[in-house]
């Protein structure tokens, strides 16, 4: 069976920093695109980021780039969330998802999904 968890959330206050890690078992790391969603209260799941089979690309969502770095250790089957510079709007859960889809951004088109990590940020 597949699994995906993501660890590294938690109550910080803006401006401060985050990295969550998502551990995935049961699939062939190396062979997914792996992207990060969020989810806040009331809003639609957004797309935060992703990054390919190797690691040899990202891409981000408009909301985020300059400020959030996805990275992968597939030697360790992870994947990586950077937050820099948290804003309260940042509060949400965030979910890893793994797709053997490339350059999607859509969340059709993970198969995968951990159970989600919240973030809150408080001003």
């Amino acid at each position: 069976q597949v699994h995906l968890v993501e660890s590294g959330g938690g109550l910080v206050q803006a401006g401060g920093s985050l990295r969550l890690s998502c551990v995935a078992s049961g699939l062939t790391f190396s062979a997914y695109t792996m992207g990060w969603f969020r989810q806040a209260p009331g809003k639609e799941r957004e797309f935060v980021g992703r990054i390919s089979r190797s690691g040899g690309s990202t891409e981000y969502g408009d909301s985020v780039k300059g400020r959030f770095t996805v990275s992968r250790d597939n030697a360790k089957n992870t994947v990586y969330l950077q937050i820099l510079s948290l804003k309260p709007e940042d509060t949400a859960v965030y979910y890893c998802a793994a797709s053997m889809v490339l350059k999607t951004s859509w969340t059709y088109d993970f198969k995968y999904w951990g159970q989600g990590t919240q973030v809150t940020v408080s001003s």
